[in-house]
């Protein structure tokens, strides 16, 4: 599982889901923390669609934090002020780049969790779609 795929479902999906895994991890590996989670601003980057150039329109808030377990480092940003989450994401990420016996089972957990994030979000869709109003009819 990618990196990108992982921090997503990780974020979106439920804080103790992480907060078991970093744990886990935690229980097993000495992690040596080498950034402790601090606070930062990102500029946000945007794609005009029109003349496909690029634009700023603003920063946003984020929480970055490294980790190192086994000589390999893992990075945890999040937006917002999240210091807890962005510890976790960050020994998640040097576990499964350390390849550690522990992240195995990982990869099919987090495939269900995206799984409840999707219906989630189908759930929420299909809520809006409940009040869509169809104009057609209006004149009837």
């Amino acid at each position: 599982m990618k990196r990108r795929r992982r921090t997503e479902i990780l974020i979106n999906g439920s804080i103790k889901r992480s907060e078991e895994m970093a744990n886990v991890i935690s229980e097993h590996y000495q992690v040596k923390v080498i950034q402790e989670p601090e606070s930062g601003l990102v500029m946000l980057k945007v794609r005009e669609t029109s003349q496909k150039s690029l634009f700023y329109p603003g920063e946003v808030l984020v929480t970055e934090c490294k980790v190192q377990i086994n000589k390999t480092i893992g990075i945890g940003i999040v937006t917002g002020d999240q210091p807890k989450l962005a510890y976790n994401l960050a020994v998640i990420d040097a576990a499964f780049e350390a390849n550690l016996p522990e992240t195995i089972g990982w990869v099919e957990l987090l495939e269900n969790e995206e799984k409840m994030i999707q219906a989630q979000i189908a759930d929420a869709q299909q809520s809006i779609l409940k009040t869509k109003v169809n104009f057609e009819t209006m004149d009837v």
